[in-house]
């Protein structure tokens, strides 16, 4: 068996009670859902007790006690405490999961529900939450375990409504959207602009180049990209490139020299560099980092019902 078929996410299948719109859960760590996994429901994802490591689509970092992340449909996920063989975290996991469906009927609900978009949206990247709206997402996420009926269903758009008012209080993680090869686009010159990038960023990329592509000066185009994306055009073929770096040392066993010409860096060292710059640690380091986040995928789907 290849690696890439072990570090494969397990498929988890979530049954909610027939009397609940949305799961609501928790359990210790280990546990057998505390795994390298995904399933088709957002997850609202608050760790309690420990620090440790987490992936979250393409994202591997640190985190602390209080780490609350809402993930989006299929972004697989795990978060490994950092305990001693043996040692058990009591109520480690505090967890919500509701489809995408149950997304969109509140979404549709009314329009002062319209906001909550832009959250489930950013949520196919993963996004972590901090300040007062982690604060108060810790707080709801609790008490909705205690509730019952209506008001169960009041506190959820409670805490939707919270993690959604203060944009600044979360940042997205995972660098790409899972089932997803680009971003949202804004105009019809973005999607050349981009479209292009992510079909050559193994070849040399000039600006000038896409600017004709877009039928724009090249100045002019620098500032519409960064306006539009919040990156300069350097930066953002920088983070292709490493992006497709991500998933070729997290899934194969190829040199790590080898993948920084296939993915279009001309040098180790420069690759090296804005690996680091992106991702806060050396190709070695995601690589066997992944690697241990990752776990084996079992051959059945798993089935957690709380009814």
């Amino acid at each position: 068996m290849g690696f890439e078929r072990k570090f494969a996410p397990d498929f988890e299948v979530i049954v909610c009670a027939p009397s609940e719109s949305f799961r609501w859960n928790v359990h210790d760590y280990p546990h057998h859902l505390a795994k390298w996994h995904h399933h088709p429901e957002y997850e609202l994802h608050l760790i309690q007790a420990s620090s440790g490591e987490m992936m979250v689509g393409d994202y591997v970092g640190d985190f602390q006690a209080g780490c609350l992340v809402l993930t989006g449909p299929d972004l697989p996920h795990n978060w490994v405490s950092a305990i001693l063989p043996g040692e058990r975290v009591a109520d480690r996991d505090m967890l919500i999961q509701f489809s995408a469906a149950f997304a969109d009927k509140v979404v549709g609900l009314c329009p002062e529900f319209h906001g909550l978009g832009a959250l489930f949206a950013d949520a196919a990247r993963g996004v972590e939450f901090s300040g007062a709206t982690a604060e108060t997402g810790r707080r709801l996420l609790r008490e909705i375990g205690a509730a019952s009926g209506p008001q169960r269903l009041v506190l959820f758009l409670e805490l939707m409504t919270a993690l959604a008012q203060k944009p600044e209080e979360r940042r997205m993680l995972s660098r790409a959207a899972a089932g997803a090869t680009a971003p949202s686009r804004a105009s019809g010159k973005l999607e050349i602009a981009i479209n292009h990038i992510l079909e050559n960023f193994a070849r040399p990329i000039r600006l000038s180049q896409v600017a004709s592509l877009c039928g724009m000066e090249a100045s002019a185009f620098s500032r519409f990209f960064k306006k539009q994306t919040g990156h300069t055009f350097a930066r953002y073929v920088n983070c292709s490139r490493v992006h497709a770096a991500c998933h070729l040392l997290s899934g194969s066993d190829r040199p790590i020299t080898d993948i920084c010409f296939d993915v279009g860096f001309n040098n180790i060292a420069n690759f090296n560099r804005q690996f680091v710059k992106i991702c806060g640690r050396s190709p070695s380091a995601y690589r066997r980092d992944s690697r241990r986040i990752g776990t084996i995928a079992r051959w059945e789907p798993v089935v957690e019902a709380r009814i």
